[in-house]
């Protein structure tokens, strides 16, 4: 059975990869962005042109993950004209890059604002959906950042990536009772094909950030040294491809977690425990149920 899907932060990169390969599989996919009749306009007509030149369900659709009325909105459309949400693919995200005493607390609080709390606004948009469903599967795109090594001067993103990613953990056991499932895609550092880095925002204090010239050339010397490890079949095509396979699994098929790392960070290998001690922390405190969702009889 094909799903109906909600993803956020279509527009470019890992979400727009994303959703065209979902719906392409035959999934029925809304592509969520904030501003499509302005200045992601031409992002979304792109979208609508390639739906009709393929003939698949790829629908662009207002969602400003800052809002809770705009998540609102999102998910009630969506529940009007298919009746369900089988999937909602937590993908909208935020980068900033520099010292990290150089971004104001108010600054910080807006990287947590798109990272972790929009996730949040679109959970409670979501979820009671799914709840009632009683099915369902929670996808989070997170990052290696949150266990593997990484670079300085991108603090206040790995922080929120970091609370992310617990918050996904936290509700896996939350949500398990009510059949709705979750998995956590974990990808590397992609040097090319997303405008992450392109992208990223940096801090409003230039004389706090002026102050650590020292480390001038860090951050370029780090971006030649991961080119030069990342092979050249290294594509973020591949974090899409492994969105399609997950969402075709079968229900209690899918993995609580998969790494798509071509650079070798060391995430894959923490996770490896981490996920362990995990489970079996769960198993002897007694909630060993919640680490597979019930399936609705």
């Amino acid at each position: 059975m094909k799903s109906v899907i909600m993803v956020t932060g279509a527009g470019t990169g890992i979400g727009k990869l994303s959703a065209q390969a979902l719906a392409e599989a035959g999934h029925n996919v809304y592509a969520t962005m904030r501003d499509i009749d302005g200045r992601n306009r031409g992002r979304a007509d792109e979208l609508r042109a390639l739906a009709a030149a393929k003939d698949i369900q790829l629908h662009p659709l207002e969602l400003d993950v800052l809002s809770q009325r705009s998540a609102d909105a999102a998910a009630a459309a969506i529940i009007g004209e298919q009746g369900r949400i089988d999937v909602v693919m937590q993908n909208a995200g935020h980068l900033v890059v520099g010292p990290s005493e150089a971004f104001t607390a108010e600054e910080m609080m807006k990287v947590f604002d798109t990272n972790l709390f929009g996730a949040q606004r679109v959970n409670r948009a979501v979820l009671p959906y799914m709840r009632r469903q009683e099915s369902g599967l929670v996808l989070w795109i997170s990052s290696t950042t949150t266990k593997g090594g990484f670079p300085p001067f991108m603090g206040p993103y790995g922080a929120a990536k970091a609370a992310m990613d617990s918050l996904a953990v936290t509700l896996s056991y939350e949500l398990a009772r009510f059949g709705v499932e979750t998995s956590i895609v974990v990808p590397g550092a992609f040097t090319s094909g997303t405008d992450h880095f392109p992208s990223a925002g940096k801090p409003a204090d230039t004389t706090t950030a002026a102050a650590y010239a020292r480390y001038d050339g860090v951050m370029d010397q780090i971006g030649e040294r991961l080119t030069a490890l990342t092979p050249p079949d290294a594509d973020p095509r591949a974090v899409a491809d492994e969105v399609v396979r997950i969402v075709g699994l079968k229900r209690g098929m899918r993995p609580m977690r998969s790494v798509i790392d071509f650079v070798g960070d060391g995430a894959a290998q923490v996770l490896e425990v981490s996920e362990r001690v995990r489970i079996e922390f769960a198993q002897r405190i007694g909630m060993g149920d919640l680490l597979e969702a019930k399936v609705k009889t």
